[in-house]
């Protein structure tokens, strides 16, 4: 997300994963990303979210992050939740339902 117009609605952007601060770094690095990750080593965030647990991929399950995202408003009331993330259009869908708080 183009964290200049979140940021100018007032919103914070978060990523959060199961990697250590060291993984999140390079991974900052490589990418260029404009926000701050946290490292979720314990997973207490992950599974707090309800984001930790089974996944499968190419017939195979397994425990890892079910990628979501979540709209938390000033009071840390849980206002949207997108349980599928489409990438071409989700950076609108959140801005457009930070503009509706």
């Amino acid at each position: 997300m183009r964290t200049t117009k979140s940021r100018a609605r007032g919103a914070v952007v978060l990523g959060v994963s199961a990697d250590s601060a060291a993984r999140h770094d390079k991974f900052i690095d490589k990418f260029g990303l404009p926000f701050t990750l946290i490292a979720d080593e314990d997973k207490s965030i992950c599974e707090t979210y309800g984001v930790w647990g089974n996944k499968s991929f190419m017939g195979r399950t397994f425990l890892g992050i079910n990628r979501r995202t979540f709209l938390i408003d000033a009071d840390g009331v849980i206002r949207k939740i997108w349980p599928k993330v489409k990438v071409a259009v989700h950076a609108a869908e959140v801005l457009d339902a930070l503009d509706e708080l």
